[in-house]
């Protein structure tokens, strides 16, 4: 069977920015932020992102296209050895919680750009707009949040049957720029509202003392959402770039992911903060959670004289978003079932569909669940899984990641590749190891620097078992 790949660079370009766009940074972007004090907590993200996301997505990227395989198969025919399968393996267990709690986010969207829709078209009273907090309560979980969470898998499900160029690069050339438009105009609208520039300050005003003293319990929902929003950690974009051909330059791809997905993050961030002071709501006190789109908008779309028709539209793009990363999440399992085991797509779809629908179900019945899954399962889990590509990257691949790496680059990008193979071998795994630890509550309990030193050790620990025979770093 002839392996698929992308018919054009800006097509792999968009469908890794789709992937790393999506609800990442449009939904759970504005949601983590409030719920670690705004500002502060942007200056955090955006330095993990540099620091550790673009590094760590060009790691994905070297596995990926040296090995032209998903996760598993990748990690086992570039090591020879089955245990590394079995750690690509990880990266399956990853993807189904991603759309265990994904899918019902895409399926709350889904309502509500139909009951905007058919109130715009029936000119009726849009169900959301009088009470949109109250309303969100009832309609998060449920027998309804489960039908329009299937229904959201259904669509993701049929993208991904049709393949790589005629669904998932046909639909994210069509999806991204849609997106960025309609953020922009609902960004510049969100400027001429009352109090806007509350809005403003908490989000983006520097404050260095609030960082300073909250940092460390900053670093892990930072962490987790830089990985996340960018899709590094669960194997997406090694599954991407295995799709690839020679020809590209994986730093300025990654570079160029990283910038455009940031960009809409922050954009995200300058929609929803304004409206949400607009309304008289501190997201920072009120714990709006994850309800903080849709509560926040759904107020402001009830003060437009065409309100439920803007609220269709935008719904309706944000359906788009939520698409273009469900898909590259659920390409993951599906193409390790099509290389590893022989599938056809369709079987392989169908399999992974029953078992997200099952899963997924737990989530839209269960807050408690859902909450779990979607904030410190998700964290930890990304976290773990970028920590042990690039471990594999530096430790394993060694000199062969650097000839990778340098593979279509430019003679700047080339001086930056033995650094940068040090910095995924060794200073971003350190970190990782470290988040984990502060993540599972370790720094609070025994304090900063026996959280280090515990840190250190696992990581030498680590790095001694699996030093390869081309490591360089």
């Amino acid at each position: 069977m002839t392996r698929e790949t992308w018919a054009t660079r800006i097509g792999f370009i968009l469908a890794a920015v789709g992937s790393a766009v999506g609800l990442g940074n449009i939904w759970r972007f504005p949601w983590v932020t409030a719920e670690n004090g705004g500002s502060a907590f942007l200056v955090v993200y955006l330095g993990i992102v540099l620091a550790v996301g673009v590094p760590g997505l060009l790691g994905e990227f070297v596995i990926g296209r040296r090995a032209k395989r998903n996760p598993v198969g990748a990690l086992e025919s570039l090591s020879n050895a089955r245990s590394w399968g079995y750690v690509g393996a990880f990266s399956v267990v990853t993807a189904i919680a991603l759309l265990s709690f994904y899918s019902v986010v895409g399926g709350w969207i889904l309502r509500y750009f139909f009951e905007s829709l058919l109130a715009a078209g029936t000119a009726g009273p849009v169900p959301f707009f009088d009470e949109p907090g109250a309303y969100f309560d009832r309609a998060s979980f449920g027998p309804a949040a489960v039908g329009f969470h299937l229904l959201f898998l259904a669509l993701t499900a049929g993208i991904v049957v049709a393949g790589v160029r005629r669904g998932i690069e046909l639909g994210t050339k069509v999806m991204m720029p849609a997106i960025v438009v309609l953020l922009v105009a609902l960004a510049a609208w969100a400027a001429t509202q009352p109090n806007a520039v509350d809005g403003y300050a908490f989000y983006l005003r520097f404050d260095v003392g609030t960082v300073r003293e909250n940092f460390f319990s900053l670093l892990g929902p930072a962490a987790g959402q830089a990985l996340f929003t960018l899709s590094v950690g669960a194997g997406t974009m090694i599954t991407y770039a295995s799709y690839l051909g020679e020809d590209r330059s994986l730093p300025f791809d990654a570079t160029t992911i990283a910038v455009l997905n940031t960009f809409v993050g922050v954009l995200a961030g300058l929609v929803v903060f304004p409206l949400l002071f607009a309304q008289g709501i501190d997201p920072g006190s009120t714990g709006t959670g994850a309800g903080a789109l849709f509560v926040g908008l759904a107020g402001a779309f009830a003060t437009l004289p065409a309100g439920s028709l803007v609220a269709a539209a935008f719904f309706g793009v944000v359906t788009l978003a939520a698409l273009s990363s469900s898909i590259s999440i659920l390409e993951i399992p599906v193409s390790v079932l099509v290389d590893e085991y022989g599938l056809s797509r369709r079987r392989a779809v169908g399999l992974m569909l029953g078992v997200v629908a099952a899963t997924g179900t737990v989530s839209a019945l269960a807050p408690s669940i859902f909450d779990f899954v979607a904030g410190t399962l998700v964290d930890l889990l990304l976290a773990a899984g970028l920590a042990a590509f690039l471990l594999f990257v530096g430790w394993v691949l060694g000199r062969d990641a650097i000839s990778e790496f340098e593979a279509g680059a430019g003679s700047l990008a080339r001086r930056l590749s033995t650094p940068w193979l040090f910095a995924a071998g060794v200073a971003i795994p350190l970190f990782l190891v470290f988040t984990l630890l502060t993540g599972l509550g370790l720094e609070a309990a025994v304090g900063f620097w026996p959280t280090v030193v515990v840190a250190v050790v696992v990581g030498l620990a680590t790095f001694a078992g699996l030093r390869g025979r081309k490591s360089v770093v």
